[in-house]
């Protein structure tokens, strides 16, 4: 897998084995819906390989904090981060739900959070009520959830809501954001 777009453009991310990597297709669209992420705080969980995060950084986000709790993905990120000498990125060994809480007591906010949980586990919902409990999200923030297309995920849940959903084969995207009216929910499946 290489890195898409940005100044890192073509450079190799390597993948760890036993992971489900969200597809080049798929970071293209992220991407392509947000648009300009420079200066942004980005906040990746269950990263698996880091490209997600990766990407963001080779397109101006400035900070990127990494959370996988397995040793070897953990070791795969380790080597990205090193081999595409990422400045501005921290990789924290941890449960989602505990990294979470920690950086929640270390005042922590995110301006994008991209979440892509093991598919049949719910945790995508478990972890999105723990984002919409704990205050990690700068004002206007934007939550990704990738997941397995048959999920029931809210479409409201606290300050956040649904405003798309993508579908890519089996996997859906659903994009939240804090503080948006209701009124300009819409979904696209």
């Amino acid at each position: 897998m290489r890195i898409m777009t940005g100044k890192l453009k073509g450079r190799v991310i390597k993948m760890p084995p036993g992971i489900r990597p969200t597809q080049n297709r798929v970071r293209k669209a992220i991407f392509d819906i947000l648009g300009d992420i420079s200066g942004l705080s980005i906040l990746e969980l269950f990263a698996g390989s880091g490209a997600v995060g990766l990407e963001a950084m080779s397109q101006g986000a400035v900070e990127l904090i990494l959370v996988e709790s397995d040793r070897n993905c953990c070791l795969a990120i380790e080597k990205n981060i090193e081999s595409l000498k990422v400045s501005g990125c921290r990789l924290y060994p941890l449960q989602a739900e505990e990294a979470i809480k920690m950086l929640y007591k270390a005042r922590k906010r995110f301006h994008l959070v991209f979440l892509d949980p093991p598919y049949y586990t719910g945790l995508g919902k478990k972890i999105l009520q723990m984002l919409a409990g704990y205050d990690i999200l700068a004002p206007n923030a934007f939550i990704i959830v990738e997941h397995f297309r048959r999920d029931d995920l809210p479409v409201t849940l606290g300050a956040l809501n649904l405003f798309k959903q993508s579908r890519y084969s089996d996997s859906v995207l659903s994009f939240y954001r804090k503080n948006v009216p209701e009124s300009n929910i819409s979904r696209n499946l």
